[in-house]
């Protein structure tokens, strides 16, 4: 099958390529591990200088690939602007912290010296998805290369131009030639890559059921596996929050890039003292959104990716809707060309709706009453997903402490749900295992190798003592 590059906003083809065959894959497998085993050996001072490289052609090209991301996926061009700086700025972080994250570090025991060596574990393959299809990349890439290792792709089906302009701006840094390739392989060619013995490590972030079949295969076969997969995180208003604000960033959370995030705020989880009058401010917000091209600098809501997830998307409503849950703005699709939705609202969300147990990945905000803040906590976990989570009160202290009743990879107090280079990044439960970013992400694919030195001189003294 070939890959198709389809712009969403009218559905008009703009590319297709053809699917390499299976011995075009272990070439490019074998060749990415031969370049690894010259990188490896590379000093950090020049991997650092590579990746600065890599960032700064980032920032010169910053509004030729926003274009290309807003053309190929349909995300406003104001975010897609702001997601090529976010690479600049994973690039630029690594570069400088890489060689201090894997240091050897020191630990004292009975031997005349040992510690532990951060080494490089080979190529690791990434499968990615395409509604971050630059940041994604690179919040793998960076830490991977500047680890010494050999990093291959295999991106969503729907953004070849993204993932081949992704590997051109590696190669023209400098990085060696197959060091980072795209592979333009099916999804039923994952198999075959994972199992070849040229990979030592694969990562994905996409949905849960694609998790499950890559960890199934890389388990079967040993390999390490990082997983980052769906997520429908609480956004919990508590009785003392600051409403405007909060109604605010809950429009910016639920609606950045078409609602097409795994941290985004699914389930607004409200309080019974101040669920009206938030609701009211939200919608006031939502409905202001504006809708359109997203090659303007003005939308703030373009299309959906593809016409699939916006088939799926209003069954999934259609369904809540039938199950008990009421309409309060939007929940349709809009009439046209492109893949657009109208930014919705689904209120009285209960367990008896698709929208309440299911990951909605699109435009539309479920509203859950609670009936205290205890309810509201307990709410916020029952879900089988881990990735995200946010609190909103002015009780810092008291907030700080219910953070920690809330089971996720990250709960947010008074700010929006979002990835930074320098914490750690990842879900629990069905949103996945593993870290992405900080030091935690870059020693994920690294041997944590124990070395332990005895001489002749603590041998001899041992001999001594007895």
């Amino acid at each position: 099958m070939p890959y198709v590059s389809l712009n969403p906003a009218n559905n008009k083809v703009l590319k297709t390529y053809t699917s390499w065959d299976s011995h075009r894959l272990a070439d490019a497998l074998g060749q990415a591990a031969h370049a690894q085993q010259a990188w490896r050996r590379v000093r950090f001072d020049e991997r650092a200088e590579s990746m600065q490289r890599v960032a700064e052609a980032l920032q010169e090209r910053r509004d030729e690939l926003a274009a290309l991301i807003t053309l190929e996926m349909g995300k406003p061009i104001a975010e897609a602007r702001a997601e090529v700086e976010k690479c600049a700025l994973v690039c630029e972080y690594y570069a400088l912290h890489a060689a201090h994250f894997l240091q050897d570090e020191p630990i004292d025991t009975d031997a005349g010296k040992s510690y532990v060596s951060y080494q490089p574990l080979g190529t690791v393959l990434a499968v990615m998805p395409w509604n971050f299809p630059f940041w994604q990349v690179f919040r793998f890439a960076a830490p991977t290369l500047m680890a010494g290792n050999a990093a291959v792709l295999k991106h969503a089906s729907n953004v070849p131009q993204c993932a081949l302009a992704i590997e051109d701006i590696f190669l023209r840094a400098g990085f060696p030639e197959r060091l980072f390739t795209t592979l333009l392989i099916e999804a039923s060619q994952v198999t075959d890559a994972i199992a070849s013995p040229h990979v030592q490590a694969v990562t994905l972030t996409g949905s849960e059921p694609a998790g499950r079949k890559v960890a199934a295969v890389a388990g079967q076969h040993l390999k390490k596996c990082v997983l980052e997969l769906g997520g429908s995180d609480a956004f919990v208003v508590l009785h003392d929050a600051d409403l405007e604000y909060g109604s605010s960033m809950a429009v910016a959370s639920r609606f950045l890039n078409c609602g097409q995030s795994c941290i985004a705020a699914k389930r607004l989880v409200l309080v019974p003292e101040i669920a009206d009058e938030f609701l009211e401010l939200f919608k006031q917000k939502v409905a202001a959104l504006r809708i359109g091209d997203p090659a303007d600098p003005a939308t703030q809501i373009g299309p959906m990716a593809r016409p699939d997830l916006r088939d799926e998307l209003q069954r999934q409503v259609a369904d809540s809707i039938a199950q008990g849950a009421k309409p309060l703005l939007g929940c349709q699709p809009m009439e046209g060309d492109g893949c657009y939705y109208r930014p919705s609202i689904l209120d009285h969300v209960s367990p008896k709706t698709r929208a309440y147990h299911e990951e909605l990945f699109g435009p539309v905000a479920s509203i859950i009453r609670a009936q205290d803040e205890l309810d509201a906590l307990r709410i916020a976990n029952d879900t089988r997903f881990g990735l995200g989570s946010s609190l909103w009160s002015t009780d810092l202290r008291r907030a700080e402490k219910l953070s920690r009743e809330i089971s996720a990879g990250c709960t947010f107090i008074n700010g929006m749900v979002k990835s930074d280079p320098r914490l750690p990044f990842g879900g629990v439960r069905a949103s996945g295992f593993g870290r992405e970013l900080s030091y935690h992400g870059i020693r994920e694919f690294t041997n944590a190798k124990t070395v332990w030195i005895r001489g002749l001189r603590e041998r001899q003294g041992e001999r001594r003592k007895r």
